[in-house]
């Protein structure tokens, strides 16, 4: 967890004045994943929550997929960074 954290401090400072953008919104929600992960590892069967994770995916994935569309190499880089999986191309 340690990682995740430094992770997030280094792009808040980068991006303090630019919260809109797509990498922030990424980062957030990855950030926020990683959070309910580790809450449903102790409860299992916290349904609301794992509702709510599969709703943060979804929207993370659709935030990835319009970066991959608007620029590779940054959708490269950030992959990179938060060591997340690549998308599937459907």
């Amino acid at each position: 967890m340690k990682k995740n954290s430094f992770i997030s401090v280094i792009f808040q400072e980068k991006n303090e004045e630019n919260r809109g953008s797509v990498e922030f919104q990424i980062v957030n929600f990855t950030n926020r994943i990683r959070k309910i992960s580790s809450h449903l590892e102790l409860h299992r069967k916290d349904y609301s929550s794992q509702r709510g994770l599969r709703k943060m995916l979804g929207k993370r994935q659709r935030l990835l997929s319009y970066l991959s569309k608007k620029s590779q190499v940054r959708y490269k880089k950030l992959i990179s960074e938060l060591d997340i999986r690549e998308s599937k191309k459907r």
